[in-house]
């Protein structure tokens, strides 16, 4: 064993054994050193919630027993640094070389960059691999060698490509190389305040590798040809819950992918063209969770500058009451009050009712889409950064191929669509229990008797509506027309063009917060290869383009404060809501000293001007409404991967 070479595997968002390309290439070389570094000081604005924390404890404890089955041992590590951690690693376990996963959020870019360098320049032999997609961004571009900045074209040129995604088998044995760590307790990722809590998820949600690839077995096989139906109910149990999953590693992405294009083969050859559908529309749904990370990598600027430039003339109204009575599910809208009291107590909400709230957040109360995806980062159990910037950004008109600006959807209508007999917004609703179909999606419009039966008080036990539609449309149209204006002044000073133009506008938008971390071109470093991980580079032309199913568990009695400390457009703080109680909880908060959370910091030398395709012109509400049904709802699956 001392004659072999001694690798540590860097386990992040990989938390499996099957098809894991970085441990399968350790396994091979020699003996393996398995370690996950928790450096909460690095997470900085993007620190987990509470229930985020809870799923990685869990999955890392059920990694623990998969790796020790192999002859193996995780090592945890809590660090200020994850370089000095890795550096400590090497020389505690004499290793020489360091392999591990890419991830391509714009935290992680910067990061492993930094540090894939810096070991690079210490003479530590280090490769990454693809363990997170089907196919590299970079590997994925236009004939003209420039990033896509639409979906479909984007899936097309994947489906399309020659080289099929292989996998990885799991290792037999592993050789240890046994270095002490703490213990998954000395991680801190749960407190003793947040057990009780946290206890309820249990009831509903097994973490784990081994767990996800039964219920990927399980959906594949029982639910898969019913989900074009099933994805379009609100309650219950209607789409893959697959998700949690997916964001940890548990479950190879290629493994998917392979599993339901087989049954989409199998289906279309017997002619069985609603479950072909089903198949098909999963599929989309895989491909827009690697067209979230494929937009991070190429415009890391997006988790907070729309990839639009025009957007960042609009008007958003940074009102902190609307913010509020949104988390609180206090809009006076039951659609949107349900799915937001739902996420406040469970950390989930089915995908359809994500688009709801998201859109009424951006649309109804015109309020910065960044808060909104803050939020959901903090509270989700999926919280998966990449699709939630794809989710806001689509919602908010942000991209090319998005929701128009201009479109207004009726949450009274998208309730008789989606919840048309009240199941829902009864369950999470309690004070419109008794109220009638007929009514509960628009109780401000029953008569008076039927509010008096129901034992519903306006105003009182149940808010009215916070913004009139009426109102909200005239509001959303004269944003729009500021917007539009702002933009022409713009254009006319600056640009003389007349295109939309896909940009970082860091320079024109003055940003408080930590300082920008920059992307800088990859040095070349003695053990690079094919495998390795690339950054977009700057051109030198300024003219260049660059490219168990689960039950309801019982709301969450513990008192929570808001942690989602919040920035307006001019980059101003506001106060904690002492009063808010949710899912998004972080005991850490007071402990982190370096990162503001109220900034939205991003790499700023990635990104350069892309033409795209003008913003399309709203259409009327009906036509809209019916592609919902077919190809958008499949796209706005991207709130949760699949």
């Amino acid at each position: 064993m001392d004659g072999k070479a001694k690798t540590i595997v860097w386990f992040r968002r990989d938390l499996r054994i099957e098809d894991n390309p970085a441990l399968a290439a350790a396994a091979r070389d020699g003996c393996v050193f398995p370690v996950f570094i928790w450096c909460p000081k690095e997470e900085g604005q993007f620190y987990p919630g509470r229930v985020s924390r809870w799923w990685l404890k869990q999955s890392l404890i059920q990694l623990e027993l998969s790796l020790r089955s192999l002859g193996a041992k995780l090592v945890l590590i809590k660090a200020q640094s994850t370089l000095e951690a890795l550096l400590e690693c090497i020389g505690a376990a004499g290793a020489t070389k360091v392999v591990y996963n890419h991830l391509y959020d714009p935290v992680s870019l910067v990061r492993d960059h930094d540090i894939k360098q810096k070991l690079g320049e210490l003479g530590i032999s280090v490769q990454s691999y693809n363990g997170e997609l089907l196919y590299e961004p970079w590997e994925v571009y236009g004939d003209d060698g420039h990033a896509f900045t639409t979906f479909d074209a984007f899936w097309d040129k994947c489906v399309h490509m020659q080289n099929e995604p292989a996998s990885q088998l799991p290792p037999w044995r592993l050789d240890l190389c046994a270095v002490d760590g703490r213990s998954i307790d000395e991680l801190g990722l749960e407190d003793e305040s947040e057990k009780s809590s946290n206890a309820l998820l249990g009831r509903g949600w097994s973490p784990g590798w081994s767990n996800a690839d039964k219920a990927l077995t399980e959906f594949v096989e029982n639910h898969l040809c019913d989900y074009s139906k099933d994805r379009l109910r609100v309650a219950g149990n209607s789409t893959s819950l697959l998700s949690p999953h997916l964001h940890f590693g548990e479950l190879s992405v290629r493994k998917v992918f392979h599993l339901v294009r087989m049954k989409h083969l199998l289906w279309s050859k017997e002619g069985n063209h609603d479950q072909e559908e089903s198949a098909n529309l999963f599929l989309r749904a895989i491909g827009l969770r690697e067209y979230s990370r494929y937009l991070c990598f190429n415009f890391p600027f997006t988790h907070e500058r729309s990839l639009l430039s025009t957007l960042k003339f609009f008007p958003w109204h940074a009102d902190q009451s609307h913010f509020k009575a949104w988390r609180q599910g206090r809009t006076g809208y039951p659609l949107v009050d349900a799915g937001m009291r739902e996420l406040w107590a469970t950390g989930w909400i089915h995908n359809r009712i994500r688009v709801i709230v998201s859109s009424f957040f951006v649309k109804f109360l015109l309020l910065p889409w960044q808060w909104g995806m803050k939020y959901f980062w903090d509270t989700l159990l999926d919280a998966d950064l990449e699709s939630d910037i794809l989710g806001w950004q689509y919602i908010s008109g942000s991209l090319p191929d998005g929701h128009e600006l201009e479109r207004l959807d009726s949450p009274e209508v998208q309730g008789f669509k989606f919840d048309p007999e009240g199941e829902y917004v009864r369950h999470w609703l309690p004070e419109l229990a008794r109220m009638p179909a007929e009514w509960i999606h628009h109780p401000w419009d029953a008569p008076i008797s039927v509010l008096k039966a129901s034992g519903v008080e306006l105003g009182l036990n149940y808010p009215k509506p916070i913004v009139d539609i009426d109102v909200a449309r005239d509001r959303l149209i004269e944003a729009i027309f500021t917007m539009r204006g702002k933009e022409a002044t713009a254009r006319a000073t600056n640009f003389n063009g007349t295109d939309e133009v896909v940009f970082d506008n860091s320079e024109t938008s003055e940003i408080v917060g930590n300082p920008k971390a920059i992307l800088k071109e990859k040095l070349p470093c003695p053990t690079s290869s094919s495998h390795d991980q690339r950054v977009p580079s700057l051109q030198n032309s300024k003219n260049v383009i660059l490219n168990r199913k689960r039950p309801m568990p019982a709301e969450d009695k513990q008192p929570l404060r808001d942690n989602v400390h919040n920035c307006n457009h001019n980059g101003a703080t506001s106060k904690t809501d002492d009063d808010l109680r949710s899912t998004a909880e972080s005991s850490s908060t007071k402990k982190q000293t370096t990162s503001s959370r109220t900034s939205f910091s991003v790499p700023q030398a990635v990104s350069l001007p892309l033409k795209v395709k003008p913003f399309p012109e709203c259409e009327s509400s009906g036509p809209v409404e019916e592609e919902i049904d077919t190809e958008e709802t499949s796209r706005e699956n991207r709130a949760v991967g699949v």
